[in-house]
């Protein structure tokens, strides 16, 4: 199997990774798009350009960074893929045996190559380094650890639902959308948790700004700190958040329902992956948690990270092939701990 990569990008960060991983940059850009009509690929351009767009008038501060990959790059579909968003994910906050918070966590998408081409870039800010589990190209960051600061992901909110049933879902998926391209100007999520890991000293601090900052898009944050008791979740609108302390399953959904909204992947869903993360908790076997349904067709990565107080992070990529339901180990284990030499 591949071993997934540790690159030192802390002179240079998501630009200096571009520009070292410029084929596998390519090679997941392709295995991504595989699936797409030849035809399809004639509109990544004007995608691009609409996502650059957006960026622009977001309040990201990473704008020129995507511009710059681009341009390293050299070609379509750099900045659509950066701006597209996670399908779902299973994410568990709570506190190990050592007596330190821990977090697991499931990332699922529908792009292939993702499992294989996952890489662990070691980058840093003015707060100080961290281990960002990314792709070559990405300028956001969905899971990362600080070691001695706070270690946190990313999962997709539930869906502004207007009227309930099947056929109007594609009615709110565009009119969510239009209004995100046309309205808003807040951070796309991916973006602020990057700069919540290179600017943030402490646990506190990671939680007040990813609460406070306006967001283009509603989101979900969990984060560990290195003590017992620091662990939240902060469930995000555009404007508004709801900052939860203590151990938690996330699945893609609030943790109590509200009105206008329903969770991606169905309440079913949701609720069985939680379920499944709530009965492998005491477990101490290496990622002995990715089961069915947490484990499924679409599941591209999982990610321990044991506790950002000891700086441990364990990583595998997954595959899925047409003709197998579930997806296999698409690279060997990751361990942090295991003094992977960078590439």
């Amino acid at each position: 199997m591949r071993q997934i990569p540790l690159l030192d990008v802390r002179d240079g960060g998501p630009i200096a990774h571009a520009a070292a991983r410029i084929a596998a940059a390519r090679a997941l850009r392709d295995a991504c798009l595989a699936p797409m009509p030849r035809w399809g690929h004639v509109c990544l351009a004007p995608v691009d350009r609409l996502a650059r767009s957006w960026l622009r008038k977001s309040a990201s501060r990473y704008f020129e960074d995507l511009e710059r990959i681009a341009e390293i790059l050299g070609f379509h579909g750099a900045a659509a893929l950066n701006m597209s968003y996670l399908f779902a994910c299973t994410t568990q906050a709570f506190v190990d045996a050592s007596g330190a918070p821990a977090i697991r966590r499931s990332l699922d998408w529908p792009f292939r190559g993702l499992g294989r081409g996952v890489e662990i870039a070691w980058t840093a800010g003015p707060a100080s380094g961290f281990y960002n589990v990314t792709w070559p190209g990405a300028v956001g960051v969905l899971t990362a650890m600080a070691p001695g600061r706070f270690s946190a992901v990313i999962n997709q909110a539930p869906m502004r639902r207007r009227i309930d049933g099947a056929m109007t879902y594609p009615y709110d998926f565009a009119l969510n959308l239009a209004n995100a391209l046309r309205d808003e100007n807040g951070w796309p999520p991916d973006h602020l948790l990057r700069f919540a890991f290179e600017t943030c000293s402490n646990f506190e601090e990671a939680v007040a700004l990813l609460a406070r900052e306006p967001l283009a898009r509603p989101v979900l944050f969990t984060v560990t700190g290195t003590k017992p008791h620091e662990i939240a979740l902060i469930e995000r609108t555009e404007r508004d958040s709801n900052v939860l302390r203590g151990a938690v399953v996330v699945a893609n959904d609030w943790q109590e329902p509200r009105p206008g909204w329903r969770g991606r992947m169905g309440p079913e869903n949701n609720e069985a992956r939680r379920a499944m993360m709530r009965q492998t908790i005491a477990s101490t076997e290496p990622f002995a948690w990715a089961t069915p349904p947490v484990l499924n067709h679409t599941t591209r990565l999982v990610v321990e990270m044991t506790s950002a107080r000891d700086g441990g992070l364990a990583a595998r990529g997954y595959e899925c092939t047409p003709w197998r339901r579930l997806p296999e180990p698409a690279t060997a284990d990751f361990r942090l701990s295991d003094g992977a030499v960078a590439a």
